[in-house]
């Protein structure tokens, strides 16, 4: 069988629809209507055969990529990340995949702890500081085409790590909060109330730039 990425319906883009929680006060992580989480199979999480590498790697690669960039803010060492990703979980269960229940959320857990990793090397290297500015960060033009997300990338990029993460991987990658905290290694309630005050902090960081 062949797994490819489902069509959607059109929806608002995931900053607007981030922007819009962040304006009414930061009221929890409702699930988003009228659109489904992009995935490989009909349900990203625990239902359907399981796919091989290859095929999860085509159907989720560039999701999965982009996922990496609003955690890393580059887009090279998203695409590091992302490559990481996948080789873990072949040296974990090779490329048929036996035995892993959820390929999905495997997935997205070792995208995120790559992210992890990344940024706990880059503040070590950013306590250099070079005596010439380096070149800006790499833009993926298909998804920085609006100013109004280019604000919300920069605001995202002041919240605490677990903040970030939270609101990505609702916004962004479409979970619940029970698959977040799957994700993330949390509380279901840690989930909420982290993505209550992610909000509120989003909010004000935005107010800021207006």
């Amino acid at each position: 069988m062949q797994y490819v990425l489902p069509a959607a319906p059109a929806a608002p883009p995931w900053w607007s629809r981030l922007l819009a929680r962040a304006a009414h006060g930061g009221a929890g992580t409702a699930p988003v209507r009228g659109r489904r989480l992009r995935a490989v199979a009909p349900s990203p999480y625990g239902e359907g055969p399981t796919p091989t590498l290859t095929e999860l790697y085509h159907a989720r690669r560039l999701d999965m990529v982009r996922l990496a960039l609003f955690l890393v803010d580059d887009r090279h060492t998203a695409e590091d990340v992302v490559q990481d990703a996948f080789a873990a979980l072949c040296r974990a269960y090779g490329t048929s995949l036996d035995g892993l229940r959820d390929p999905g959320a495997y997935l997205h857990t070792a995208v995120v702890n790559a992210a992890r990793s990344v940024l706990r090397r880059r503040r070590t290297a950013r306590a250099y500081v070079p005596p010439h500015p380096g070149a800006g960060a790499p833009v993926d033009e298909g998804l920085l085409l609006a100013e109004e997300h280019r604000h919300v990338l920069d605001a995202l990029a002041g919240l605490t790590r677990r903040q970030r993460e939270v609101l990505v991987l609702r916004y962004w990658s479409e979970l619940t909060e029970e698959q977040i905290a799957q994700t993330l290694g949390l509380s279901r309630g840690t989930v909420k109330s982290t993505a209550s005050r992610a909000l509120d902090a989003l909010e004000k960081r935005l107010e800021a730039v207006r």
